[in-house]
């Protein structure tokens, strides 16, 4: 190995073995996909929240439920409006129908609010295992590329006579990088997947109580 090497980080990258060149690859199209999906969550979050709120003061401002069902079938439901109308839907069509038990009534709206539930929060949740494998599958695969890597410049190390420091500085730097890119691909992976699972359990449960309260809603109405 060349004492003189240049140990800049891209000279590093270029002059290291085909596989942790390849460990390297394929932690940074790990990066970039987690870092996409991470804006694209936190848009989808954002919105789903803000719909959440609009809707919540629209529903308890006394408006009539048919007028606010209008509202939200003109346009693309989502979040607890999707909820607000399944359920409200099935209510009216099952209601539509002499001599339908109002039991009967009541479970048919829920399992259809719930339907609603589980779709709204599929979506949510859409990429979020990728983040997990990311944060918990990147440090072992650095991990990987950095003892390749030091196995490698020892290896190198029986062709020459007298070894230094010099001679396998540069090979052990170079495996180093994978597992500091490997890192660099975990770490945020696994920060936006706590954040973003613990705001999506926070709008589950908003969802779940707003249907046992529309359910009541419905329930009155019904009798």
């Amino acid at each position: 190995m060349n004492v003189n090497q240049d140990l800049s980080f891209l000279s590093l990258i270029t002059n290291a073995s085909v596989v942790v060149q390849l460990v390297m690859l394929g932690l940074l199209l790990a990066s970039m996909m987690s870092w996409w999906y991470i804006f694209q969550k936190m848009f989808a979050i954002n919105v789903a929240k803000q719909t959440t709120d609009k809707f919540e003061r629209d529903f308890w401002s006394g408006s009539d439920l048919q007028s606010l069902f209008q509202k939200v079938g003109s346009r693309e439901a989502g979040g607890m409006e999707s909820i607000f109308e399944g359920g409200f839907q099935e209510f009216s069509k099952m209601r539509r129908q002499s001599g339908t038990d109002i039991a009967l009534v009541m479970e048919s709206t829920r399992r259809a609010m719930r339907a609603a539930y589980h779709r709204e929060l599929d979506l949510l949740e859409a990429h979020l295992p990728f983040l997990a494998t990311v944060g918990s599958v990147s440090p072992y695969v650095g991990l990987f590329g950095t003892v390749w890597g030091i196995m490698n410049a020892f290896r190198s190390l029986s062709s020459v006579g007298q070894a230094t420091l010099a001679h396998v500085a540069p090979g052990i730097a170079e495996a180093l990088i994978a597992t500091a890119m490997g890192l660099f691909a975990a770490i945020p992976a696994v920060i936006a997947y706590n954040r973003y699972s613990s705001e999506i359990d926070r709008l589950a449960t908003r969802f779940d109580s707003f249907m046992e309260e529309f359910s009541n809603i419905l329930q009155r109405q019904a009798k």
